[in-house]
């Protein structure tokens, strides 16, 4: 994980660079818009490592896209399955080793803060990754634990560079290497290839729809009044938590006279709508089959 700083008007904007482990077989795909780039490593090999450059705003967001769409995979592999009770969402970072004693703290002070501040079990490898420098870092947990926990994990790097103290020699990148074993993620039968492939295409969708001034859009969906609770969350936190992630405007219209729908009205960028939308509809997925409460 790199990280370079940007002045710019009212105050200071941040450029992040964040590898992730991931696994699946798809293509290589670049994307530039605004700065922001994303890169899935070629090869042959099940693991693949997707590296995120972009402005924070738009790295928080493509993580919110994979926690939720994994959420979503984990969900619909248990639809034939007996087990009764919802695995957490698991991500793993990939972070030089030399950075990894910043993150842990002294005596574990600040890996311990971070679980129990946002709720994501964390946890960093002792060994570092197989002819490299760098370390993995599970994070695991709901998905709205684990967007929090990578944004302090950002913040702690980024307290890092400030102090700019000199490397620790040159960082050595994990590349994976081809295996003949069949992957299947932890906690269902899911199918990597495809997960993969539906997350990159969310990412790219996400990153295309940022623009230098994107103009502000409105769309309108209906959602029915036993469903809209779930969506709104005790006290609003469901609905401020999507309002949050995906910078999107979320109005919800007041229940009519005898209709059984209410109306949700999204306005923002073309980037924040498609965020927000999928957001709602992971919301639902999880209230429909059973799983929203667990």
């Amino acid at each position: 994980m790199d990280n370079t700083k940007v002045q710019s008007e009212g105050g200071l904007n941040v450029t992040l660079t964040i590898r992730l482990l991931m696994h699946g077989k798809v293509r290589e795909t670049w994307m530039w818009r605004l700065g922001a780039r994303i890169n899935i490593s070629e090869g042959n090999c099940p693991e693949r490592i997707v590296t995120i450059t972009g402005p924070t705003d738009t790295i928080f967001k493509a993580f919110a896209m994979i926690a939720y769409k994994f959420e979503e995979d984990i969900i619909n592999s248990m639809s034939n399955s007996p087990a009764t009770s919802k695995p957490p969402v698991t991500l793993r970072l990939v972070v030089p080793a030399s950075q990894c004693g910043s993150l842990i703290g002294k005596g574990g002070s600040k890996i311990k803060e971070m679980r129990e501040s946002t709720g994501a079990q964390v946890q960093v490898a002792g060994d570092m990754l197989p002819n490299s420098t760098e370390r993995a870092v599970t994070i695991s947990g709901t998905p709205e634990a684990i967007i929090q926990c990578v944004k302090q994990i950002c913040v702690v790097m980024l307290e890092v560079k400030s102090q700019n103290s000199p490397p620790k020699g040159a960082t050595i990148p994990y590349r994976p290497k081809p295996a003949s074993t069949p992957v299947i993620f932890s906690g269902g039968q899911v199918s990597a290839e495809l997960a993969l492939a539906e997350v990159t295409v969310f990412l790219l969708h996400l990153v295309s729809g940022l623009d230098a001034s994107p103009p502000a859009s409105t769309h309108e969906l209906t959602i029915p009044n036993d469903l809209i609770g779930c969506i709104i969350g005790r006290q609003g936190t469901k609905i401020n938590e999507i309002r949050q992630m995906s910078g999107a405007q979320i109005k919800i219209a007041n229940a009519m006279e005898g209709s059984s729908e209410r109306q949700i009205t999204i306005t923002g960028t073309p980037a924040n709508i498609s965020l927000a939308q999928y957001l709602i509809n992971a919301r639902l997925t999880s209230e429909v089959t059973g799983m929203g409460s667990l």
